[in-house]
């Protein structure tokens, strides 16, 4: 376990991961905040902080949940004729189901962000709230739907980083612990840095994007499915962080020259 977490590989998951789920987690700060507002001042910090242990244990058990179909490897119906094979199995139906709904959700989110960009916290702000349990009880409701591309982000990242799945399980809860505590320390000032720089939270859901186009390879991969012949391979994970790494690094060049020209 410890060789596997210290891995090359785990330590690019682990940082990847954690990145993508702070950025993605902007929206829930911004919705638990909304909600945590409407009580009396003395508690909104603790009704925030509750909301986002919250969201680490639900996403925690999600995650054991997830990971337990994952592990459902054995096909339970094959599909054979003269131009196609696939071995259908509990696995391949969450990697490809959850790739679909990634690319879905995603691409809506970004539509949303560009054209509406208040429609969710309007939303939110009016819903009424009267109490601390209220406002706990309307925070994990919010926790659960933020929640689901959370952990299907989690599941793309390091499925097939190693044969044993409970080791992937370990990695990702990891990354969501470190992800929930620092969004708890530096809530308002990641808040602040998206508000000045909202390209990032674009840029955050693009990679899903990416990520559930990969789930859903994976999924035709782990399932042996062949099209005239035709078999689809693996993408290795080293494209995908190549990719996160080259658009972050194109970011920040963006970020440099905009600020030189506002010190202009």
């Amino acid at each position: 376990m410890i060789d596997f977490l210290l891995s090359g590989d785990a330590i690019m998951a682990l940082l990847t991961l954690t990145f993508l789920e702070i950025i993605l987690g902007i929206d829930n700060i911004v919705f638990i905040s909304i909600a945590a507002n409407k009580l009396p001042e003395h508690q909104r910090a603790k009704a925030t902080n509750i909301g986002l242990i919250l969201a680490m244990v639900q996403r925690i058990i999600l995650l054991f949940f997830v990971s337990f179909l994952i592990g459902l490897k054995k096909p339970f119906y094959i599909i054979e004729t003269e131009w196609l094979h696939i071995d259908i199995s509990g696995q391949a139906i969450i990697l490809f189901v959850g790739g679909l709904f990634l690319i879905y959700k995603s691409t809506s989110e970004i539509r949303e962000k560009v054209e509406t960009p208040s429609h969710d916290e309007e939303e939110v702000k009016g819903k009424k709230i009267t109490s601390l349990s209220q406002a706990i009880t309307q925070i994990v409701i919010i926790d659960f739907i933020f929640s689901i591309d959370s952990i299907l982000t989690a599941v793309g990242m390091t499925n097939g980083l190693h044969p044993n799945h409970n080791y992937a399980l370990v990695l990702m809860i990891i990354a969501v612990v470190i992800s929930i505590l620092i969004m708890i320390i530096f809530a308002n000032p990641i808040r602040e840095f998206i508000d000045q720089h909202p390209s990032m939270q674009i840029l955050g859901l693009a990679f899903l994007i990416l990520i559930g186009f990969m789930l859903i390879t994976e999924a035709a991969h782990l399932s042996n499915t062949s099209l005239f012949d035709q078999t689809v391979g693996a993408i290795p994970k080293g494209y995908l962080y190549f990719a996160i790494a080259f658009s972050l690094f194109v970011e920040f060049l963006n970020f440099r020259i905009q600020k030189r020209k506002k010190a202009k």
